[in-house]
């Protein structure tokens, strides 16, 4: 999956909010709360970064897919060994599946403002 398609496709999920930080990373939100990475530091030190579910988690890395995400494995994040790591409607699945883990945590005051509920 190219970069601007990754952009796409995480921006067009409900409530999806973007920052460029930690060295031009693409930084994607929902609640100010962070479900995906792309570019930048990411981009450089591997793939693109996004919250899995545990049994994902361990899928992704013992079939060699994805490693622990730098900083963030202990929250259950996997780094792509590569872009192209995946194909991309399995790659759409798992963002749209990483930002459901991510808002199913907001507040039910939160996902109700931001139109999830």
């Amino acid at each position: 999956m190219t970069p601007k398609t990754f952009e796409t496709r995480c921006l067009r999920l409900p409530a999806v909010t973007k920052v460029v930080q930690w060295e031009g990373t693409s930084v994607f939100k929902v609640g100010g709360k962070m479900f995906a990475l792309g570019g930048g530091f990411a981009a450089r030190s591997g793939g693109y970064m996004f919250k899995v579910s545990n049994m994902a988690y361990a899928m992704l890395i013992e079939h060699g897919l994805a490693r622990p995400a730098p900083y963030l494995a202990r929250a259950k994040w996997v780094q792509l060994v590569g872009n192209n790591a995946l194909p991309d409607a399995e790659l759409t699945a798992y963002l749209a599946q990483a930002h459901a883990l991510i808002a199913a945590k907001l507040t039910r005051k939160s996902r109700k403002v931001l139109g999830l509920d």
